[in-house]
């Protein structure tokens, strides 16, 4: 094909010139990047298989990796300064400690989270050593000759990790080192990141494949121009690798799935558009996708409960959160291995759908009552309780059994029936409400008699345990669930388990909206003068630099869509920014939205710590804006100005960021004597707001 051929030079309009448009367009793209390679020290092309040379993408400038080595240096010393103490269980690491022995220990646990989290914790202590004897009773255990540091150690080593990803987050997005860097010192020198990095906990594994994750996508985008090469599918891999391990640390990882997901398909969409592929380059591309952003993460998530239960098979803590077919499968259950009387049998009079019967408590011989009173707390529902002795009640203790999907004269089968019991006198209908009584009940799950009687998981009872001298016994071992059975059951519990997590007496909790404005932070460790304390709050200035910076993006936005729009003239710099603003801050800002409105939304008890996925969102874009903020000031400026402008401004923020870690380093490294309000704290004139209680 000659010169003659290419759109670029024939300004003919026919058709026939689409057809030219991928050879000619090939030749110009190879030709600019000879010219970036030439003038910008850009890596020589690749080759692709067929000997072909693969295009690099456009844009990239040297990396001073002095730099970065800085970042990886000062995000590691500030995470593992002061890791041993205090030498006590501090805040939750009595639960996620505690859930570390239980692996180790290979014993039955249940918690609201996916397991991988509390698997690697696990995992981290027993290869440091740790022997899963310590109980973790409450914070303030000394751990004396326990091995604690593997664990913290592990997750301080993560929590070093999300500086770094967020500074080759930003250097890939806007090709600027400056605005890495301003990235990168928020996150280093924020006493809340570094805090929260330093226990047994699971945000900063949770952080860590958030930010591997997106970071993952950031190299996946840039591989476009070379796809199906070995750097595009490793990066899809990765990327798909990190979702599944960011959703089996915590649900709240389905928001950075959210964030893959579109971004995932705006990219198909510009492909779909390409003129220059078939559609069945368009349908290779799906389907890639699909295997690596869906069908991977699937697999591994899948995997990850495997392995929790192969694990974790001794009867433990968490069994009664599971139904009686899930307990038998655990060693040590009372119902493991072990035979029940057969209901089949026709000797004695068994039970069926419709009879009329009472139950009585085994302990105290009293017979389960209701009657038309307010239950504690559902206020809807009648009160259910014990009454009579040693067989005498009244007719408020009868109750009919009727075998869920059966009819009348069913049997009643020990454990594969699920039953309902409706009260004869009310009609109600027995119901586990799922609210936690008070300490006066001793901390139970309230039980009430229902006047709805739609079918429900939470009016359905099993048999679980069954004697008679004259039934014939059948193992338990025939009634195991299969693993997608028992996957599915955990998954239900676990979302009903956080669906109930409501606050308990006296205990603070925080609202959404005090996240950003940094109103209020967490006990670690710490009361009174003579304790050591540990105080999460983030640095003020970086907090609040933060939150500023997301107004200034907004109205950035708008001054550039506005001259834009009015045709103003804008060289090709500010039209780059522009791009950028949109593009990549565009896309942080979106990070930031998912990972912070969804809660909201929600009815569970909340913490100042779930802000913290979102403030690394939040970071990121105050490091791109921040940096076009000052390139352009030479819209105001002579030159000669404009730079020292940019260079002082970029120094005033870096020694502003500095100076507030100086002062606020006790918050995470620890604290003792006086309190901030009193005279001689080391914090005196330092609780800038009231709110704050270090």
């Amino acid at each position: 094909m000659d010169k003659a051929d290419c759109p670029s030079q024939n300004k003919t309009k026919d058709f026939s010139t689409l057809r030219n448009r991928k050879i000619c367009a090939s030749k110009a793209q190879q030709s600019s990047f000879s010219l970036l390679s030439k003038h910008k020290n850009v890596q020589p092309a690749e080759m692709s298989k067929d000997g072909t040379q693969l295009p690099s993408p456009p844009g990239h400038e040297p990396r001073n990796k002095t730099l970065l080595i800085l970042v990886v240096v000062l995000s590691f010393s500030t995470r593992f300064y002061k890791l041993a103490e205090p030498p006590h269980v501090c805040w939750d690491e009595t639960h996620f400690g505690k859930m570390g022995s239980y692996y180790i220990n290979r014993t039955f646990f249940f918690d609201v989270h996916p397991p991988l989290g509390k698997m690697l914790i696990g995992f981290a202590g027993f290869m440091a050593g740790y022997d899963g004897t310590f109980p973790f009773i409450k914070p303030g255990d000394k751990y004396e000759e326990h091995n604690y540091l593997g664990m913290r150690g592990f997750c301080a080593a993560l929590g070093s990790c999300l500086p770094i990803f967020a500074y080759l987050i930003v250097m890939e997005l806007s090709q600027a080192q400056s605005a890495a860097l301003i990235t990168a010192s928020l996150l280093i020198f924020d006493t809340g990141c570094i805090t929260i990095s330093q226990y047994i906990l699971l945000d900063p594994i949770l952080m860590f494949f958030i930010m591997a994750a997106v970071l993952s996508m950031i190299k996946f985008n840039q591989q476009k121009y070379r796809p199906f090469t070995a750097p595009w599918w490793m990066w899809l891999v990765l990327c798909g690798a990190n979702l599944s391990g960011a959703v089996g640390v915590k649900f709240v990882g389905l928001f950075i799935i959210v964030l893959v997901g579109l971004n995932t398909i705006s990219d198909l969409w510009v492909l779909l558009g390409d003129l220059n592929l078939s559609l069945v380059d368009v349908l290779k591309h799906f389907l890639a996708r699909v295997a690596g952003l869906i069908l991977l993460p699937l697999f591994l998530y899948v995997t990850i409960f495997a392995v929790h239960f192969v694990v974790l098979n001794k009867s433990g803590p968490g069994d009664g959160f599971f139904s009686s077919a899930f307990q038998s499968r655990l060693i040590g259950n009372n119902l493991h291995n072990v035979s029940m009387p057969e209901s089949e049998s026709r000797t004695p009079v068994l039970v069926r759908h419709g009879d009329i019967i009472r139950l009585e408590h085994k302990e105290t011989t009293r017979n389960l009552h209701a009657h038309r009173q307010e239950a504690p707390l559902t206020k809807k529902h009648f009160q259910v309780t014990g009454y009579g002795i040693n067989g005498s009640g009244d007719s408020n203790d009868l109750w009919r059994v009727e075998v869920c999907g059966g009819q009348r004269g069913d049997l009643v089968k020990v454990l594969r029936s699920k039953v309902r019991f409706l009260h004869k006198a009310t009609g109600c209908v027995l119901y586990s409400s799922g609210k936690t009584l008070p300490k006066w009940g001793w901390e139970q799950v309230e039980v009430t008699c229902s006047p709805y009687l739609k079918e429900s998981p939470s009016s359905q009872w099993n048999i679980e345990d069954h004697f008679h001298p004259e039934l014939p016994n059948i193992s338990l071992s025939v009634l195991k669930p299969n693993f997608l059975e028992i996957l599915l059951e955990s998954h239900i519990v676990m979302i009903k388990g956080n669906s109930g997590l409501k606050p308990k007496d006296n205990e603070m909790n925080s609202k959404p909206w005090h996240w950003p404005i940094n109103y209020q932070g967490l006990r670690f460790s710490g009361v009174n003068e003579t304790e050591y304390r540990v105080y999460l709050l983030g640095n003020p200035v970086v907090w609040w630099i933060n939150l500023a910076s997301l107004g200034l993006y907004v109205i950035m936005v708008a001054v550039a869509s506005i001259a834009i729009k009015r045709g103003l003239p804008l060289n090709q710099s500010r039209l780059e920014h522009s791009r950028l603003l949109k593009r990549a801050g565009g896309l942080l800002l979106l990070g930031w939205l998912l990972h912070y409105l969804p809660f909201y939304a929600m009815g569970r008890v909340l913490y100042y710590h779930h802000y913290f996925p979102a403030m690394l969102f939040n970071s990121m874009l105050t490091g791109v804006t921040l940096d076009i903020l000052l390139k352009s000031s030479d819209l105001l400026l002579h030159s000669v100005y404009s730079d020292r402008l940019k260079v002082g401004g970029w120094l005033l923020l870096q020694l502003s960021i500095l100076y507030s870690f100086y002062l606020f380093h006790p918050l995470s490294y620890g604290m003792m004597g006086p309190l901030a309000h009193e005279p001689g704290s080391a914090m005196a004139g330092l609780k800038w707001m009231d709110s704050w209680d270090f």
